[in-house]
């Protein structure tokens, strides 16, 4: 086996040019651990704040970025069980995935069900649990309400869309209008956030408001998603760890949580980093049940452009540039065919 590897590297904070690839020593899996031979990982909105400096769940750079990863089994470390070589599993890695091999605690990896691809698996670990959590361990949506997503053609608004349309949910989303016929695929009726306050456009459609606002915008966008819900609604906020500025991310909090109440609604905020490392109970028992959707074909990830496995700079380009719709994928080959 080659005593080296290929790794995209972030070096220093800036833009995508900052991500380099370079060669790092293959490392055997101490005890608890296994060692995965990356098939497929997801770009996301995360990284790009990761490349800023200001997430606060990155290590400090340089690091190798990748947040959410596929592989196979390669080695298995002293006193780990329930594992086997070749074995293919995912993991919610935060930061690592953009590399061809990856050594982490063996805890931190389920295993993926046949039937659904690599790239396939890679889109749906941080969109779809994401979604899953925010309409069902912190929404507690029931069928027939009715919900607001913004940044509905993005990797996570169109998970929200496909699991609220399944939940029994009337759904909204709210996009640029370039991205409206995505939307309406996905089961939503669109709203285009360019013509007027987000408040006013949902009231049109309904009058009472909405019972949730998923808002993946933050800042000022806060109040008008308060206004586009109904009395005692709930609006979940999500995505906003990027917000720069003490002040900017204090106002936005008090906003979500004091306003929404002042004005007879609630207010939560979702961060799927922040629930995984205080308690991975509730990841290790929802990413399986989308698998399982994903096997009955019962969604499908809109994974948007894929890249070969270390392209990782060509790819939050595209991400950075605004226009893509769902998912962006690094793979292997081999895990296309």
């Amino acid at each position: 086996m080659a005593e080296t590897y290929r790794a995209v590297m972030l070096t220093k904070k800036g833009g995508p040019e900052v991500l380099q690839i370079v060669e790092l020593p293959i490392e055997a899996p101490g005890p608890g651990q296994l060692r995965v031979r990356v098939q497929a990982t997801g770009v996301g909105a995360t990284d790009l704040i990761m490349l800023a400096g200001n997430y606060p769940f990155a290590p400090k750079i340089p690091f190798v970025p990748g947040y959410e990863t596929v592989g196979v089994v390669d080695a298995i470390g002293a006193g780990v069980t329930g594992f086997e070589l070749g074995q293919r599993v995912a993991a919610l890695t935060v930061y690592g995935g953009f590399a061809e091999y990856l050594v982490r605690e063996a805890e931190h990896f389920l295993p993926v069900p046949d039937g659904v691809s690599d790239p396939d698996a890679a889109a749906v670990i941080l969109n779809y649990v994401t979604a899953w959590q925010m309409i069902y361990r912190v929404a507690k949506v029931e069928p027939g309400q009715t919900a607001l997503v913004t940044g509905a053609a993005g990797g996570v608004g169109t998970a929200a869309l496909q699991l609220l349309k399944l939940a029994g949910l009337k759904i909204y989303g709210a996009a640029s209008a370039a991205k409206h016929d995505t939307l309406r695929s996905l089961g939503a009726t669109p709203i285009d956030y360019r013509k007027g306050p987000l408040d006013r456009l949902m009231r049109a459609l309904e009058p009472a408001g909405v019972d949730y606002v998923f808002d993946a915008v933050g800042g000022a966008n806060i109040g008008p998603c308060i206004g586009a819900l109904r009395r005692g609604g709930m609006v979940v906020g999500f995505g906003f760890m990027g917000a720069p500025g003490i002040f900017s991310k204090l106002t936005m909090f008090i906003n979500l949580f004091i306003g929404a109440r002042l004005r007879g609604r609630r207010g939560s905020f979702y961060g799927i980093s922040a629930l995984y490392r205080k308690d991975p109970k509730p990841f290790r028992e929802d990413l399986p049940k989308i698998f399982a959707l994903l096997a009955e074909k019962k969604i499908d990830p809109l994974v948007s452009q894929t890249f070969a496995l270390l392209e990782a700079r060509q790819a939050i380009e595209l991400l950075a540039a605004g226009s893509v719709e769902g998912k962006v994928i690094l793979a292997r080959r081999e895990a296309l065919s």
